[in-house]
């Protein structure tokens, strides 16, 4: 599919009349606040424009057994492809309206009433640009990097001395074993750890955060900042879970900053109540 026909019609008319270089009466668009907004400017960044992708998919079915703990590959495999091609087409219309990169990605997941076994997947973020054409903020192969970092941790990155690379992400979807009876019967009114569970959870957060990792690895970082790790079952069955974990790939800027340029953090009081 050609890169323009993956962007639906009236998208394609909203970038048209985005500003950027090229079309200096148009406006930008963003989802920052007043100080995200200042900062990021003060970064040497302007807005261009909000990017938006959106995924509808089933989700399949993957069968356990009552006394089973393991991954559902199934749901795994769905719940990331999903988010994966909500976030590729974010990235399309940060191409079509010449973004160097998106701050601020968020990320949504939302179950369609019409159905339980549809999801509705949407990233949103800011599409930025480099006020004098740098090039060297772009993401892997080119294309403008991704980021969920507020538009005040990316300006303290980039003081910092390294520069957003990528989202990167890992999803597990587990089911978790159910006790037996005569299990449940012994531990009642007593304090004990119920030890299949703890084991269970624990190994469906590693394989989502290794998951991540690897990402990372894969494209190059350095490191993984702002990681954050989240929990839903998204109305499956008792006992189904899915762990994703997310956060941005940083890599040092070419001649930039080192640890010992680094600014001194300053106390703020707040005066509100």
């Amino acid at each position: 599919m050609a890169e323009e026909q993956s962007i639906p019609e009236h998208a394609l008319s909203r970038l048209a009349g985005l500003r950027r270089e090229g079309h200096p009466d148009g406006i930008f668009t963003s989802d920052f606040s007043v100080n995200e907004f200042l900062l990021v400017r003060k970064s040497g960044f302007e807005p261009i424009g909000l990017c938006v992708g959106s995924c509808i998919y089933h989700v399949g079915f993957q069968f356990a057994g009552w006394s089973s703990s393991q991954e559902l590959d199934v749901l795994s495999t769905a719940m990331y492809e999903a988010r994966a091609l909500a976030m590729e087409r974010m990235r399309e219309e940060a191409k079509q309206m010449g973004a160097d990169g998106i701050v601020g990605v968020r990320l949504t997941v939302k179950r369609m009433e019409w159905d339980s076994k549809v999801l509705e997947f949407v990233a949103i973020g800011t599409g930025i640009a480099h006020a004098k054409g740098h090039t060297g903020f772009k993401g892997p192969n080119g294309d403008p990097f991704t980021s969920d970092l507020s538009g005040q941790d990316f300006w303290t990155l980039l003081q910092a001395g390294y520069r957003p690379l990528e989202m990167v992400m890992g999803s597990c979807v587990y089911h978790v074993a159910r006790r037996g009876a005569f299990a449940s019967m012994g531990s009642v009114g007593r304090n004990m750890e119920l030890t299949n569970f703890s084991i269970a959870l624990y190994e469906a957060r590693e394989l989502a955060m290794e998951r991540m990792q690897l990402e990372a690895t894969q494209a190059g970082a350095e490191g993984v900042v702002g990681a954050n790790l989240h929990e839903g079952s998204h109305g499956w069955s008792t006992h189904v879970i899915e762990f994703f974990a997310i956060g941005t790939a940083v890599v040092p800027i070419q001649g930039g900053s080192h640890a010992e340029a680094i600014p001194d953090p300053k106390l703020v009081l707040s005066v509100n109540s």
